[in-house]
């Protein structure tokens, strides 16, 4: 009996020797362990790292090749809208502008023509009719004045009718009573195609039965308006 004791002794201390040695061993592995995980997480990190950095240049050298294709194409497009701009728009209203422009300065010329043409017509007019309607001799007063009435028109025509008829014809009659009359210088004051105004300077000798003629000078604006191809006085206003 006594000899089984000590055996079971030796069993018991080598197993209580051999739980400490165990536990001391794995922190001997875990050195070649934490080394191969360590370059893994590396490599793991590394591959990380490039993969969206690789990722990212592509993405963003694609949008910029886009963008200048699309930059390109619409550098190419631009100038066809213009030149359409320039073909249907702008160039026509030039030539618009242009014609616009000859044909006013065509009216201005003819127009300015017409008003030469008439300013002379209408000196020429006023001259006449300031004489005709002056002038007549105590014979023949009533034929004279009467022809010169149709020189006139509109409410002075009415007004001359009316004095001619009832003051100068008996008037030249009844005192012998000779005018005549005449015109040293007439100008235009203006003057259109179909309205005008003459400055007449007009000079007069009154003969009365056998008294000494007499002389007067004086001015007056004759105003005329056409009627067809004749200038026609319709004012007679002196100055």
């Amino acid at each position: 009996m006594s000899t089984h004791a000590p055996t079971d002794e030796r069993i018991d201390k080598p197993h209580t020797d051999g739980v400490i040695p165990g536990l001391e061993e794995p922190s001997d592995i875990p050195d070649s362990d934490t080394c191969e995980p360590t370059a893994a997480g590396h490599a793991g990190d590394d591959d990380d790292e490039t993969a969206p950095s690789g990722d990212g240049e592509e993405s963003d050298e694609t949008p910029q090749a886009q963008g200048s294709s699309d930059d390109g194409t619409q550098s190419t497009r631009r100038p066809v809208p213009w030149s359409r701009v320039l073909a249907f728009g702008i160039l026509p209203a030039l030539v618009m502008l242009l014609a616009a422009g000859v044909g006013y300065l065509k009216w201005q010329e003819a127009n300015y023509r017409g008003s030469e043409v008439a300013a002379a017509q209408s000196v020429s007019a006023a001259t006449d009719t300031t004489v005709a309607i002056l002038s007549y001799q105590a014979d023949t007063a009533d034929k004279e004045l009467t022809a010169a009435r149709d020189r006139l028109t509109g409410s002075f025509r009415d007004d001359y009718t009316k004095l001619i008829n009832e003051l100068v014809i008996p008037g030249a009659k009844e005192k012998k009573i000779s005018v005549t009359a005449t015109v040293p210088q007439a100008a235009s004051v203006s003057a259109t195609p179909n309205h005008a105004v003459v400055l007449v300077y007009v000079n007069q000798t009154t003969n009365v039965a056998n008294d000494p003629p007499s002389d007067t000078a004086s001015a007056v604006l004759v105003t005329l308006d056409k009627d067809g191809d004749n200038w026609l006085v319709s004012k007679f206003d002196p100055v």
